[in-house]
């Protein structure tokens, strides 16, 4: 992997089909690979409740994705962000390193992860949303349509699954929406300037003094009761979701825009779900299978606007 120094003269990021240019097919797939790696999150982050806290698990797993990350800066002889740059990597770290991390592992306390995992379905939309205000991109008509239209597949299928009543976790997850719907516009933005495992790894190295505070205040007050699904749950959500996931995530944002990347994640719902039947044994319901295809369809027709609007 070629380091680029994080000097590099500023270049826009195609956060619209306006600015986008050629979207290669490799930027979906790395893209895609980051939606694979978010969709085993919640469960792993279920596992990893089975040996700690709430609290203990995200300051363990930003302490490890960082160990991870300053290893990988240090190799590459990495230099410190421009200044112009630092303000955007708090706002990843707050949003996408601490935020969704342990909003979304306090919601898991009562919300199940097929539940939790509709809900922030609606995670593409949000980001679309702030990626559109933070730009000033404007995506064609076609791209909204197709994506309210997924918006409101996740939404119904939320309400279907939980007989109409929105659980207790669902302000944590509704708040885990909107910092993590800034820290990936701030994010992908970033990403089109420095290489996009700089903009995770610093990101991360800009939380590890709250993760060690954290760690060190949550670690004697909460149990830990060691099992190999916690374990495992720890490691993957660390390595796979927060440093290999954030990293083909911004890299595959820079390349196809904020926009399209993100009704990618229309997707991960339904992937999340079958891991949960999978890994956890939840149940997961007869609407499923419709759910997948009619988002399916929705992330098919966002990618056919984008391509529409950079042709005309």
């Amino acid at each position: 992997m070629k380091v680029k120094d994080s000097a590099t003269p500023e270049s826009a990021i195609a956060v619209g089909s306006s600015t986008a240019g050629t979207a290669s097919g490799g930027g979906v797939v790395l893209a895609g690979l980051g939606v694979v790696a978010f969709s085993l999150t919640f469960p792993s982050t279920a596992w990893g409740l089975e040996s700690f806290g709430p609290w203990s698990l995200v300051a363990l797993r930003t302490l490890l994705a960082a160990a991870i990350a300053g290893g990988v800066l240090l190799a590459g002889h990495v230099p410190v962000p421009d200044r112009r740059h630092r303000a955007g990597l708090v706002v990843v770290a707050a949003g996408v390193v601490v935020g969704f991390p342990l909003l979304t592992t306090l919601a898991l306390q009562t919300s199940t992860t097929s539940h939790a995992a509709v809900v922030v379905g609606l995670l593409p939309l949000t980001t679309a949303v702030f990626s559109s205000l933070r730009t000033g991109a404007r995506p064609p008509r076609a791209f909204w349509i197709a994506a309210l239209a997924g918006a409101a597949v996740v939404i119904a299928f939320t309400v279907q699954e939980s007989g109409g009543a929105l659980s207790g976790g669902d302000l944590y997850l509704f708040g885990a929406l909107l910092v993590c719907a800034a820290g990936y516009t701030e994010g992908g933005r970033l990403a089109g300037i420095m290489p996009g495992w700089q903009v995770v790894g610093w990101a991360l190295i800009l939380s590890l003094p709250l993760a060690v505070a954290g760690a060190a205040v949550a670690l004697p007050l909460e149990p830990v009761r060691l099992t190999a699904h916690g374990v495992i749950g720890l490691v993957w959500v660390a390595a796979g979701s927060t440093f290999f996931g954030l990293y083909v995530w911004y890299r595959g944002m820079a390349e196809i825009g904020v926009p399209r990347a993100s009704q990618l994640q229309l997707a991960q719902p339904l992937l999340t779900l079958v891991w949960s039947f999978f890994l956890l044994g939840e149940e997961v319901s007869a609407a499923a299978p419709v759910a997948a295809i009619a988002v399916l369809a929705c992330i098919a027709a966002t990618q056919r606007a984008g391509r529409a609007r950079r042709r005309g």
